[in-house]
């Protein structure tokens, strides 16, 4: 109630970093900083920002020094504050998502598990921070859920970044400066790093130091800031695209695979158990032959499932229940959806099963030629429905198969140019 009446009766103001314009609002808003306007005037600390006041209708500096490290009391103006940085991963943190916490909770990637294990029972020992690690793999598969779970094995805090945020090394310089002792900071999508950010990790990896440029022309001068040690982990679903120099810097690489159908039975059925969901064993194998291998996908159709099962049923799930799902999305039995068949059957219908370009193919059905190389075509190639050749796609027998339509015959006519 004192926190109401205090937004009530104050005006707010918003500051920067650097000396601007006050702008005042009329109504309540969230901006970066608060600034308290009392009544006689003075300008008062609030959200860890201590102001100072100038001659009324100037501007108002904001002192940098106290931005760095703000010592905040616990109630200040009846608000109370939390801290919500806490890098800490509780053991007993709510269950909510279905992301596993723990790598003993993991299913699939043995292999994975198995180098993973032996690398932090070996830095655990030695007291150091874990080997700068490379995930990758198409997506879907676990390559950040690992990069979760090993900073909780290792009992240290993490920093999660994306690689096209950081444009710049500017960008890249507060992870690294805020780094703990043997902390971890992922990277996601490293692939699509800057050049220039990519060769500013090379020391940071190596020697944990980066080198900062303070000025400009002859009054410029370099500042040598050490680093903490740290492991970085990188997932990408793009290895190749990654320079060499940084690529060697990873002491581990994994490449994950995709599951197998006992495995993402197993997934799905952890999973109903964590959103509450009553599911078949038959139900549960129905869904994983519908996954394409992808824990990701998995989870997504078996949210599917659930929400068709509350609408249109008691909840339960069952075989039938699954498949009356996932034909309403068009899902056939080996996980297929519409546009999938839809790209076979152009390809079979229109260009009599190829050798056909894509770019014909993506005019004929009216698709970008993008979608269909990265969305359509990588599970059609895995599951040896289509095979790509220097003329062009061509449709496998199994797609016929598939597609229930009678393969072509080859005329009499057409006899060997050698005989």
């Amino acid at each position: 109630m004192r926190a109401a009446k205090w937004f009530s009766n104050t005006k707010l103001y918003v500051v920067g970093f650097a000396r601007i314009p006050v702008l005042q609002f009329d109504r309540l808003t969230w901006p970066t900083h608060f600034a308290k306007i009392s009544k006689d005037g003075k300008i008062h600390r609030f959200a860890g920002v201590v102001l100072r006041q100038q001659t009324a209708g100037r501007e108002l500096g904001v002192a940098r020094e106290s931005i760095i490290k703000p010592e905040l009391p616990e109630e200040e103006d009846g608000v109370v504050r939390e801290s919500i940085t806490n890098p800490s991963l509780p053991d007993d943190e709510g269950d909510v998502a279905l992301r596993p916490k723990r790598i003993a909770d993991m299913v699939g990637q043995r292999e994975v598990i198995e180098v993973l294990h032996i690398a932090i029972e070996a830095a655990r020992k030695r007291e150091e921070p874990l080997g700068h690690i490379l995930f990758d793999g198409p997506p879907g598969l676990g390559k950040t859920t690992f990069a979760t779970c090993i900073p909780r094995e290792m009992g240290v805090a993490v920093q999660m970044a994306s690689g096209p945020a950081l444009k710049a090394p500017k960008d890249i310089i507060p992870y690294l400066t805020n780094l703990e002792d043997r902390s971890v900071l992922f990277v996601d999508e490293i692939h699509r790093l800057p050049k220039a950010v990519e060769e500013y990790l090379y020391t940071a990896m190596e020697d944990f130091r980066i080198d900062i440029v303070l000025g400009e022309g002859v009054s410029a001068r370099t500042l040598n800031l050490q680093l903490k040690p740290f492991t970085l982990i990188g997932a990408t679903t793009r290895a190749g695209m990654l320079s060499g120099p940084l690529r060697d810097r990873f002491q581990i690489r994994q490449h994950l695979g995709f599951y197998s159908l006992p495995e993402l039975k197993e997934i799905i059925t952890r999973n109903a158990k964590k959103l509450n969901v009553n599911i078949d064993s038959e139900a549960a194998s129905e869904i994983s032959k519908r996954s394409r291998g992808t824990p990701r996908i998995a989870n997504n159709r078996l949210l599917w499932v659930r929400d068709y099962a509350m609408a249109k049923s008691d909840g339960h799930v069952s075989t039938d229940i699954v498949v009356k799902a996932m034909e309403m999305t068009g899902i056939d039995a080996v996980g297929l959806d519409r546009q999938d068949r839809r790209y076979m059957e152009t390809v079979i219908r229109v260009f009599g099963g190829g050798p056909a370009g894509i770019e014909a193919i993506a005019h004929t059905m009216n698709i970008s030629s993008d979608t269909l190389v990265d969305e359509v075509e990588p599970f059609l190639l895995r599951s040896e429905f289509i095979i790509r050749t220097s003329r062009g796609r061509c449709a496998t027998p199994k797609a016929y198969d598939h597609l229930k339509i009678a393969p072509p015959t080859s005329s009499g006519d057409d006899l060997p140019l050698f005989q």
